[in-house]
């Protein structure tokens, strides 16, 4: 998915998070992670800085956010800056950072952009300390939940069970690299403060998900999302469920 194109112009509002969500992200982050502080972190597949000047904040180390799309990281040396944080050109599969210098690696909706995981396993392999801890916020087709957006736009679904990698293949490949698994786990999360809210971000179309669906299944999705919208006389928070995989690298 090049986000050059359109993505980087609407990412940050389509997929910015309520702070109280943002907030128990991180505290969920902060729960799997090593003991210790400070933690130096890779943010990788940053984006526009969604989590990374929080992650500094959190863990009290240097943060690097690396992202392989030139204008996703203008945006977020723009508008996430942080004294602590350094974004850096590259990808899942080519970091541009030394041997064994992470405590912690977060890709957060990442691993289904990536074509080669055993690659970018030995990667993130190659830049964890021993003990060091991954974060992988995933959806995984064998425990796929029931996302809000599914009810309008039932191709997405189709889509996603397709693009995002299985569980079990995942770890056999992460645990070849030397990363073995620790736990997964269901975090539910406030995306939105209403209905009306969800649609507002929705209509960015800031998800590459919209990227592979027809114009006609797009147009059909929100004239039901409208209509619920118009339907919904006490407005109520969005929530979905998503998965955290957490992995570590041997001592």
């Amino acid at each position: 998915m090049n986000y050059d194109e359109r993505q980087h112009r609407v990412y940050a509002r389509a997929r910015a998070l309520p702070p109280e969500t943002l907030t128990e992200w991180v505290h969920v982050f902060a729960r799997h992670a090593p003991p210790r502080r400070p933690l130096a972190v890779l943010d990788l597949g940053s984006g526009t800085g969604r989590f990374t000047p929080a992650l500094a904040g959190e863990f009290g180390g240097p943060v690097w956010g690396v992202e392989p799309s030139d204008r996703m990281r203008a945006a977020a040396e723009a508008h996430a800056a942080h004294d602590n944080v350094t974004y850096l050109p590259g990808s899942a599969t080519e970091i541009p950072l030394p041997d064994r210098g992470c405590d912690l690696v977060l890709a957060f909706l990442v691993l289904h952009h990536v074509r080669d995981h055993a690659v970018a396993a030995a990667e993130i392999a190659r830049v964890l300390r021993p003990g060091g801890r991954v974060l992988i916020r995933s959806l995984f087709p064998d425990r796929m939940p029931a996302l809000p957006w599914y009810d309008y736009f039932p191709g997405i679904r189709l889509i996603d069970e397709q693009v995002f990698p299985r569980l079990d293949p995942l770890l056999e490949t992460f645990e070849a690299a030397g990363l073995r698994f620790v736990t997964v786990e269901r975090v539910q999360e406030t995306i939105a403060t209403s209905l009306g809210e969800y649609e507002d971000r929705l209509k960015l179309r800031g998800s590459s998900a919209f990227e592979r669906l027809t114009e006609e299944e797009i147009a059909v999705g929100f004239e039901a999302l409208e209509a619920a919208v118009r339907a919904e006389r006490s407005p109520r928070p969005v929530e979905e469920e998503s998965d955290l995989l957490v992995l570590e690298l041997a001592e």
